[in-house]
C-alpha cells in the first residue's frame, strides 16, 4: 500500500495518540479495512483465536481479525440460531452491512459454532470460506509434520487469492515483521505487570486490539512510539487490588466492561485477544518458514479453552499467570452461550479454590451496555480484599 490505514495519531501527544486508538477500536465502521480497500488492498478476515498471519502478510494481503464488534446483527440473526454466541452474528453483519469487504475468510474448528460459521459466510459470499484445522492432538509426534502441510494448503488458497507467489523469502520477512510485534506487545504486557498505574486497561487492550485491523509494520511503527512515552509517565501508584482476567480468549468484553474494570483494580493480565500474543517467543527466521511457523505454534505458545495440551493444563497455566503477574485475585469470566469457556471456569474455581487465591466468576456478551450492577459487585469485591 502506498499510504499508511491508519496515521492519525502521528504528531500528537500521548493522551491524544491512546485517544485516536481507542476510538479507531471502538468504531463498528472498521475505518483501516476501508482504507486499504480504497487503495485497493486485498483482506483475509480470519476468526478468532490464532491464525498464521504471517502466510497473509508474505502476498500482500491484510489479515484483518474478524473479533466481532458492538453493533446489533439485525441482518445477521437470520442467518444462525438465537441460541449462538455474540461474536458469530456481529462478524457476519459486519460483512453483511458492508463494514468489511472480505476476499477470503476462514475459521477453525474450536467449537460447533465456529467450524459451522465457514459453511453459513460461503452461503453468503462467492468468495473462499475455510477451515483452517488446527491440531486438536498437538501432543502427537506427527503434529507438527501435520500442521506444517496445513499451512501449505493454507498457502496456496492465498496465493490464488491473491495472485501473488509466496515464496519462502516472503514469509520470512513476514516472520520478522512479526517477531517484532510480539516482542513490542510483550513489552506493552510488562509495563502492565510490573507498572500497571502507567497504562489505563482499556488503553493497554485498544493497543492490543488495534493489531489484528492494521497492517503490522504499522502497528509496530506505533507501538515503537508509544511505549517509551507510556514508560516516561509519572503517574503515582494507587492502593488498587492486582487481578488477572480470564475469559477473553474469543468473544470479547465490551469496552466499557474493560473500562470498568481499570476503574476497579489494576488488570495485570489477562487472555484477551491471545491469538495476537499466541507464540511466546521468536519465530526462527532461517530454514522452512512454514514448518517453523507450525513448530512455534505447538511448541512454543499460550493456552486456550480451544487448545487441548495435555502439557499445559488451563487450570495451572492460569496459577502460573496469576503468579507471574504477582496477582492479588482473578476475575474468571465466559461469554454466554460460550462452551470451551463455561466448561473451563469449573476447573479454574476448583483450582483457586484449592490454592485460596479470592476470584470473581462473571459472565459477559460484547453488546452489553449497563455495567452498574457489575460494578457494584466488583467494587464490593474488591474492597472486601482491601479491607480485609
Amino acid at each position: 500500500m502506498n499510504k499508511p490505514v491508519f496515521d492519525d495519531w502521528k504528531g500528537k501527544q500521548l493522551d491524544d495518540i491512546l485517544l485516536e486508538v481507542r476510538d479507531l477500536v471502538e468504531d463498528p465502521d472498521m475505518l483501516t479495512a476501508r482504507r486499504w480497500r480504497e487503495q485497493g488492498g486485498k483482506i483475509a478476515g480470519h476468526f478468532q483465536v490464532y491464525f498464521p498471519e504471517e502466510i497473509v502478510h508474505a502476498a500482500g494481503m491484510l489479515p484483518f481479525k474478524m473479533r466481532g464488534a458492538q453493533l446489533e446483527p439485525t441482518q445477521a440473526d437470520s442467518r444462525f440460531g438465537s441460541y449462538l454466541c455474540s461474536i458469530m452474528k456481529t462478524n457476519l453483519e459486519l460483512c453483511l452491512t458492508g463494514r468489511v469487504e472480505l476476499d477470503m475468510f476462514v475459521t477453525h474448528p474450536i467449537c460447533d459454532a465456529a467450524r459451522n460459521a465457514a459453511p453459513v459466510f460461503g452461503r453468503n459470499y462467492d468468495y473462499p470460506c475455510q477451515i483452517l484445522y488446527l491440531p486438536q492432538n498437538p501432543n502427537s509426534k506427527h503434529s507438527v509434520e501435520y500442521l506444517t502441510d496445513e499451512y501449505g494448503r493454507l498457502k496456496r488458497l492465498v496465493e490464488q487469492v491473491s495472485g501473488v507467489t509466496v515464496t519462502d523469502e516472503a514469509l520470512r520477512n513476514s516472520i520478522a515483521v512479526f517477531n517484532d510485534n510480539r516482542r513490542l506487545l510483550r513489552e506493552l504486557y510488562e509495563i502492565k505487570r510490573s507498572t500497571p498505574w502507567l497504562v489505563a486497561a482499556e488503553d493497554a487492550y485498544a493497543l492490543v486490539s488495534s493489531a489484528g485491523m492494521m497492517p503490522r509494520e504499522e502497528h509496530n511503527e506505533l507501538l515503537a512510539h508509544v511505549l517509551p512515552l507510556i514508560r516516561q509517565r509519572e503517574n503515582k501508584a494507587e492502593d488498587r487490588i492486582r487481578v488477572v482476567f480470564e475469559g477473553g480468549f474469543c468473544e470479547q468484553p465490551p469496552f466499557d466492561m474493560i473500562r470498568m474494570l481499570g476503574r476497579s483494580c489494576y488488570l495485570v493480565d489477562d487472555d484477551m485477544l491471545i491469538g495476537l500474543r499466541w507464540i511466546l517467543e521468536d519465530v526462527d527466521v532461517a530454514g522452512d518458514p512454514l514448518h517453523n511457523l507450525a513448530y512455534a505454534y505447538i511448541e512454543r505458545s499460550s493456552y486456550s479453552p480451544v487448545q487441548h495440551d495435555l502439557r499445559k493444563p488451563k487450570e495451572k497455566m492460569l496459577l502460573a499467570r496469576i503468579d507471574g503477574a504477582r496477582a492479588d485475585a482473578a476475575i474468571i469470566a465466559a461469554a454466554k452461550m460460550c462452551e470451551p469457556g463455561l466448561e473451563e471456569q469449573v476447573a479454574y474455581v476448583a483450582a483457586l479454590e484449592e490454592r485460596g487465591l479470592p476470584h470473581f466468576v462473571s459472565e459477559f456478551e460484547e453488546n452489553m451496555t449497563s455495567f452498574h450492577q457489575l460494578e457494584m459487585q466488583l467494587d464490593t469485591f474488591m474492597e472486601n480484599l482491601l479491607f480485609s
